[in-house]
């Protein structure tokens, strides 16, 4: 799990909205899935899912379909980088948010908002513009966790990156002083 599932875990009110979402084994796999460098594509969507409801229930908009929508939106269940290991036609990109809304159509019984909200949540890569203010809202939340979730691990990097030199350094000198 990541930084953010102890804030998440504590909401009840949330954790009540999407727990039959988050104990699907289909919905499950989705652990298994790297999405955004060491982030899960369960865990982005985790944090989707609760940026989403936060904002919309803080403004009265609808933050149950908002946290549950937020939860399905990647739910694709392939490794995205393998390029057409699956067969699908077409980007990622463009073609994640139909494959996502069929697995979940399949699973759970999705109102119209929900429906909107994961096949719009790609906008505006997508060509059409989401029909609901939940569903502009996720879509925006999906870009900030994304961009959130890269500078996160990119800052990790350097951060190592930044050890190893010091310890190779550190190494170095010990090197010189005992030859």
């Amino acid at each position: 799990m990541n930084k953010y599932n102890d804030l998440i875990i504590k909401n009840t009110e949330f954790e009540n909205i999407i727990k039959d979402i988050i104990c699907n084994e289909t919905v499950l796999q989705m652990l298994k899935y790297r999405q955004h460098y060491d982030t899960t594509c369960f865990d982005h969507c985790m944090n989707v899912a609760y940026y989403s409801y936060l904002i919309c229930r803080k403004y009265n908009l609808d933050y149950v379909s908002a946290a549950r929508a937020g939860m399905l939106h990647d739910l694709f269940l392939y490794d995205w980088r393998e390029k057409k290991a699956d067969n699908r036609k077409g980007l990622h990109a463009f073609t994640h948010p139909k494959t996502a809304f069929f697995n979940a159509s399949k699973i759970f019984c999705l109102t119209q908002k929900e429906q909107d909200i994961i096949l719009k949540h790609m906008w505006p890569l997508t060509i059409y513009f989401p029909r609901y203010i939940e569903s502009l809202i996720v879509s925006f939340v999906d870009k900030y966790c994304a961009i959130e979730e890269s500078f996160h691990a990119y800052s990790k990097n350097r951060r190592i990156r930044k050890m190893e030199r010091f310890v190779y350094l550190f190494l170095s000198f010990f090197a010189i002083n005992i030859l």
